[in-house]
């Protein structure tokens, strides 16, 4: 990902955005070449850091009618902004570590880095999407884990935005499926995993009617431009 936000950072905005609609129209109809570099672009457009960056094609991408490219990046028409959770109340919701007294947010990383088998059931309910990322690098989490916080509901989305944003599990299926799937993951991150998606996947996200207006309207519109499945040669022969 490194060399990608490199190539991105030297060149004009407008041959960035050109090569990127290009990708993304050949990941629309599934060309695996596509859709694996594809991987690397949502990893890096995920990168809080690239907010401006994605701002930019956004705004590209609508100026100069790159559909593609404006697909990967839609955005609800009229989105509120979320305001950060506030420390207090995240403090407030910091799990009983069986301690005596409430953990500082040094001592509950530093937990997350060698944790037992006990006390990552704990780590897992911490708010501190802070936490929750030192937790999601650490060896001994396997992919039960991620799934079962991702799908919880309701859910903190700094929390899910912190799976989301993490290359080691966001393009694991089953832990890319319950982000997409959690009505409580910020659409800005959702949207462009569609992109990833196999047509089942495509047509379960359309359907879940928990979901955003938008994200479900973009699962379809994605839908649209997928290849027909392809026929089995016992059924070709049927026909």
């Amino acid at each position: 990902m490194g060399y990608l936000r490199s190539e991105l950072g030297s060149r004009a905005l407008s041959a960035v955005a050109d090569a990127l609609d290009i990708v993304c129209l050949a990941a629309e109809q599934a060309e695996p070449d596509a859709r694996e570099m594809l991987v690397a672009v949502v990893d890096l457009l995920a990168d809080k850091e690239q907010s401006v960056l994605s701002q930019r094609l956004r705004e590209e991408a609508a100026g100069r009618s790159l559909l593609a490219l404006g697909r990967l990046l839609r955005r609800p028409v009229a989105s509120p902004s979320r305001a950060p959770s506030a420390p207090p109340n995240a403090d407030a919701r910091v799990p009983d570590y069986g301690t005596g007294r409430t953990l500082t947010l040094g001592e509950r990383r530093a937990l997350a880095r060698r944790p037992t088998r006990k006390a990552m059931e704990k780590l897992f309910a911490d708010p501190h999407p802070m936490v929750i990322r030192t937790l999601l690098a650490n060896p001994k989490v396997v992919e039960d884990d991620v799934v079962r916080l991702t799908a919880r509901r309701p859910a903190d989305p700094d929390v899910v935005a912190e799976v989301a944003r993490s290359p080691r599990w966001a393009h694991r299926v089953k832990v890319r499926m319950a982000i997409v799937l959690n009505p409580d993951t910020p659409v800005e991150l959702s949207i462009p995993l569609l992109a990833l998606l196999v047509r089942p996947e495509l047509e379960l996200v359309s359907s879940a009617s928990p979901l955003s207006p938008t994200l479900r309207a973009a699962a379809r519109a994605l839908l649209e431009r997928r290849p027909p499945p392809r026929k089995s040669a016992a059924k070709a022969r049927l026909q």
